[in-house]
């Protein structure tokens, strides 16, 4: 560490101001303060001391999310292994290449280290991937600019591998992720002006330009929920409907291994346990809002249970009961780390319940009344992300009009 402070301490001049490569110092600081903390620090008043600021805040998201990074290195090698022994995986594809010639390690689905190294196969790639596409956009319009890059895209590019299949190609995701960063947050001004939630504007422009590569009909997936083994096809979400039999008559035989995360699916949105351990740490820090995930949770209970009692002959999805609709698909991924992005979501206290609550309606809604597209929780987000000012409006509104009445009184 100390010959790499040295060398850094070494470039620096260059680029400063009237160095050769002063043009480029944004884009330099970036890198430079990810490594160390700035040595610049404001002495003179007048200032508000507080212990967080927006890296920490990042760095904070990040940290929550190491859960659902563990669970999604492993949960993509134990359905790949799983695959392989089915026979349903080639042994031809890069990451196999790599894992037993390379690294000449066996395939062992019962071996969770293992799982793990073969699932970064797959994870690493997608997430250099992301970095690399998005970075580059952050520090162009940084250096345009002439302004730091913020550390908000600690948040997106952490999030981008978690939100994709495995098998995406990885020129789908820099080039997506690029033009995602541009079109929602950008051309806005960046960071803190975002109205639209960035990850999930990356994910959309990905499901809606290559649907077949974010469909969930991985050639991969070898496992299934209806006493099938071997069984090569769609998620369980897409599964549920096809068949009222997929869930199990009861809608509990298997609901452990989905609050659990053993499941095919997005690489990090199938463990509902490990986003809920993300929501501790957001919610203990206050950075994530509790009321948010209290909204989205109690409009999918409202709708789900709504959809139950009307009922239907001819979908499936309408017996689909709340205890399913948060365990499957990115319900727990987008609760916790997307709903409650502070930018793109509700101000007001209140505001952010009826936002939520509008998440958790609208997910329900997409899900079961449009089987088509089973997974409803990127949509929903982003449709409420353009209402919530609209509801800070109305709930700022409602409380200057009480206020009045009292001061009338």
């Amino acid at each position: 560490m100390k010959l790499l402070r040295e060398q850094l301490d070494k470039l620096e001049p260059h680029f400063e101001e009237g160095g050769k490569w002063h043009r480029w110092f944004y884009a330099w600081d970036a890198i430079h303060t990810i490594l160390y903390s700035s040595g610049s620090t404001t002495r003179t008043a007048s200032h508000v001391r507080d212990g967080l600021d927006m890296k920490r805040m990042m760095l904070t998201v990040v940290a929550a999310m190491l859960p659902l990074q563990l669970m999604a290195l492993y949960n993509t090698g134990l359905q790949a292994f799983l695959a392989i022994e089915a026979g349903a995986l080639p042994l031809s594809n890069l990451q196999t290449t790599l894992y037993a010639e390379w690294l000449g390690l066996p395939f062992d689905s019962g071996n969770i280290l293992l799982c793990a190294v073969y699932g970064a196969l797959y994870f690493v790639p997608v997430m250099v991937a992301g970095l690399a596409g998005g970075g580059t956009v952050e520090m162009i319009f940084a250096t345009v600019r002439r302004h730091e890059v913020n550390e908000g895209f600690l948040v997106t590019s952490a999030l981008i591998p978690l939100i994709l299949p495995p098998t995406i190609p990885l020129w789908m995701v820099a080039v997506l992720t690029a033009i995602g960063i541009t079109l929602a947050k950008e051309i806005f001004g960046g960071t803190g002006m975002n109205f639209l939630n960035p990850a999930m504007t990356i994910r959309a422009l990905l499901f809606f330009a290559y649907p077949a590569f974010m469909s969930g009909e991985a050639p991969w997936i070898a496992a299934d929920f209806i006493g099938v083994d071997n069984f090569t096809g769609a998620t369980w979400l897409l599964q549920a409907t096809e068949s009222r039999e997929v869930l199990g008559p009861v809608f509990g035989d298997n609901w452990w291994d989905a609050f659990l995360g053993f499941v095919p699916g997005s690489m990090g949105e199938t463990s509902a346990l490990a986003c809920l351990l993300g929501a501790g740490v957001l919610i203990v820090t206050k950075i994530g809002s509790w009321r948010t995930m209290l909204g989205v949770t109690v409009g999918t209970f409202i709708g789900a249970s709504l959809l139950n009692w009307v009922g239907s002959d001819t979908n499936p999805m309408f017996q689909l009961p709340f205890m399913w609709h948060i365990v499957l698909g990115g319900w727990a991924i987008g609760t916790v780390f997307m709903a409650t992005d502070p930018v793109s979501s509700a101000f007001t206290n209140t505001g952010k319940l009826w936002y939520g609550l509008g998440i958790g309606l609208m997910v329900v809604l997409i899900r079961v009344v449009n089987p088509a597209y089973p997974e409803g929780m990127m949509l929903a987000i982003l449709f409420m992300n353009m209402f919530a000012p609209l509801i800070d409006h109305f709930v700022v509104k409602a409380n200057i009009r009480r206020r009045k009445a009292r001061y009338a009184v």
